[in-house]
């Protein structure tokens, strides 16, 4: 372990910190839609917060911008919060080809958003594949990244390690090499897609959005990302992050299980803190919103 690592590792409940839980809102955050263009590919995001720090919000997979609903109304008021739609998905620009959703493609993506909203650097948020993005981000564009808040997406040489050596979370990633079959777009419809949607408002927007949603270019993510079999850890020397760098789990995830997080402090040159949470799922955000909204106000507050 770094001696000039800060580690705070917190288990939580519902009531963390004396917390209560409050029921979610049911109205939509007032959002105001805007275009980046990345040489050619148009990027759509939503904004809201007049002032402050700039946020940039980033999906994964199968979502799109309004995954950020509740986070978005709980950061407004202290922050310039953007939500993209990743390329691939919904309002952006669908590009194809798997050159086009290379990890510097993707990461290209955030720049042009933070430069479309005349800013040099932003705090940078992301779940699932927007989780790998904003690990990949801080890596290379180092210097526009604030801070880094990741959600259900081990450090990437811990996700490598455990499809390694763990026969667990090798077998819980068949999803990931049925996505990576050729046509396998094919078998994919908006319906089965947003299962994991709770009620009938919410649901139908993400219809309407995973209607407008390339379902290959959405599986290209896999196809020219996510390892392939025979897996291999990764050896080589880590980019060591140098900014504060927040990390949530929801421990329930089957998709990605928790001791991929294990080490993560060995490969950053920063302060971490990681949470866990009980009782959530991958989609920590909306299975315990309230939380992960007090859990960001409070981390993103501290040192101003």
């Amino acid at each position: 372990m770094l001696l000039s690592n800060t580690i705070r590792t917190i288990a939580v409940t519902a009531t963390f910190l004396g917390w209560s839980v409050i029921p979610v809102r049911a109205e939509d955050a007032k959002v105001t839609h805007h275009n980046a263009h990345n040489d050619g590919v148009k990027i759509h995001y939503a904004t809201a917060g007049d002032s402050g720090p700039l946020v940039v919000m980033i999906h994964g997979f199968p979502d799109f911008w309004y995954s950020w609903n509740e986070q978005i109304k709980a950061l407004q008021s202290t922050h310039r919060v953007a939500a993209m739609d990743l390329r691939g998905y919904n309002r952006s620009d669908k590009p194809k080809g798997l050159e086009n959703y290379a990890i510097p493609e993707l990461v290209s993506d955030v720049v042009s958003v933070i430069r479309d909203m005349g800013e040099k650097k932003a705090v940078i948020v992301g779940h699932d594949w927007g989780g790998m993005v904003a690990w990949q981000f801080a890596m290379m564009q180092p210097e526009m990244t604030d801070r880094l808040i990741v959600l259900n997406l081990p450090h990437p040489k811990g996700l490598n390690r455990e499809l390694a050596n763990n026969p667990d979370q090798q077998r819980n990633s068949q999803y990931a090499r049925n996505f990576q079959q050729p046509d396998a777009h094919k078998q994919l419809d908006a319906e089965r897609l947003i299962r994991w949607v709770k009620g009938e408002a919410k649901r139908a927007k993400y219809i309407e959005a995973m209607k407008r949603s390339d379902f290959e270019s959405m599986l290209n993510y896999y196809k020219r990302n996510y390892p392939r079999p025979p897996y291999k850890e990764d050896i080589s020397e880590p980019v060591r992050l140098n900014m504060p760098v927040l990390l949530i789990h929801g421990l329930d995830d089957w998709a990605l299980l928790p001791g991929a997080l294990n080490q993560t402090w060995e490969w950053l040159d920063s302060d971490l803190t990681l949470v866990t949470v009980p009782g959530a799922g991958h989609f920590v955000h909306h299975d315990k919103p309230d939380f992960i909204n007090r859990t960001l106000k409070m981390w993103l507050m501290r040192d101003r």
